[in-house]
């Protein structure tokens, strides 16, 4: 630096002029660039120390502009969680886990019915009409209680063998799961009282539950528009009953070829004065649409576990161990993803429908959602 000024003045202090002055001057603002230069360069050493230091690779912590400290994640012993109904467990649980999984499942139900606002819609008496949904295995000691649309087939076929009939699952002919004149799985209902009690006292009991609205999409496919099953009644009877009901615009001559709508479907279950009287007409065949407490009686009867078809997998392992006939019998393959919850599907079924009637809807199935801890579906009320 001393040298650029030295350049600068001559030995005695004179001004430099002429050719000598300009040369001076160019060296001048030389050092000036040189300056600037220097002071550029340690400025960005200073920024990347910054960000090497915020960045840290494999260490402990890492920052996001515009977002929270990300603190380190820490490799000790995992929290266990108990997954919500429309989770997919990655990993396969413990035996442990998952018997926490339903003892919370246990006491959810157990809280909400002792909830006075919500006896309306998850309290039923065991009737005579609950214990035929009961079927009973008296070898192994368990009862299962029928839901349609939530994988019943398979649980049948798991009890016809257990009761002798076939070997294996994958032997049973489809249409003798479904004649309860041939399947040989005794209900509830056909024992004397004493038998009854005793039975719900000491056996295992368990059944299925699926996110509500999802169940009655799954409803309302296979028996209004594929129904797999020849049941032309649905078609017939019930479906244009509903019709003449609650479809806005219809002509009579229309009612066989137009078919049942959904938005239809939806009017008539949210009509409660309406639907109980449609519903004495068209006798048990409205059990695809019941509610599980109307099915079932969960807030009578104290199951012994509830299993989600979203977790299905996991609850058929569970239950197979609980009863002691993992040793027996196995629970027929699951497709992957057959019991996923599905938003969107959900979505494309209800649009268009009113919020009125959507909200009467969850209205009559409110229980069913807070019994079994699905979440409301804000999405389509709001």
């Amino acid at each position: 630096m001393s040298r650029c000024w030295s350049v600068a003045r001559g030995s005695h202090g004179r001004w430099l002029t002429g050719e000598a002055m300009r040369h001076h001057w160019l060296l001048l603002g030389a050092c000036g660039w040189v300056l600037l230069i220097l002071m550029f360069v340690s400025k960005f050493i200073g920024f990347r120390a910054v960000d090497d230091y915020g960045g840290r690779v494999g260490g402990q912590s890492w920052t996001v502009q515009g977002t929270k400290v990300v603190r380190p994640i820490l490799f000790s012993k995992p929290v266990q969680t108990v997954p919500k109904p429309s989770d997919q467990p990655s990993a396969v649980p413990t035996v442990t886990d998952w018997q926490l999984v339903v003892e919370s499942r246990l006491e959810l139900l157990s809280n909400v019915c002792k909830n006075s606002s919500f006896t309306n819609t998850t309290h039923a008496a065991i009737s005579k009409f609950v214990l035929d949904r009961i079927f009973v295995c008296d070898k192994h000691k368990i009862l299962f209680c029928q839901t349609p649309k939530v994988g019943n087939t398979q649980w049948k076929k798991v009890l016809i063998v257990l009761n002798g009939a076939f070997p294996t699952v994958e032997e049973i002919p489809e249409n003798l799961v479904h004649d309860h004149e041939k399947n040989g799985l005794p209900r509830l209902s056909s024992l004397a009282p004493q038998e009854i009690t005793h039975r719900l006292n000491t056996y295992f009991k368990f059944f299925i539950v699926r996110d509500p609205f999802e169940r009655l999409i799954s409803a309302f496919k296979d028996k209004f528009v594929k129904n797999p099953r020849f049941e032309p009644w649905y078609k017939h009877d019930i479906a244009p009953a509903i019709i003449r009901k609650y479809r806005k615009i219809h002509r009579n001559g229309e009612l066989a070829a137009s078919g049942l709508h959904f938005e239809d479907f939806v009017r008539y279950l949210g009509d409660a004065e309406g639907r109980q009287r449609m519903d004495r007409q068209f006798g048990e065949h409205v059990i695809h649409w019941l509610t599980y407490a109307e099915l079932c009686a969960p807030c009578e009867i104290h199951y012994s576990a509830v299993g989600h078809h979203e977790t299905l997998e996991q609850d058929a392992a569970h239950i197979l161990k609980a009863t002691g006939i993992d040793g027996t019998v196995s629970y027929p393959a699951i497709p992957p993803g057959i019991t996923r919850y599905n938003r969107t599907k959900v979505e494309q079924y209800f649009a268009g429908i009113s919020r009125r009637d959507i909200r009467r809807l969850y209205a009559r199935y409110q229980g069913d959602f807070q019994l079994f801890g699905y979440p409301s579906p804000d999405f389509l009320l709001d």
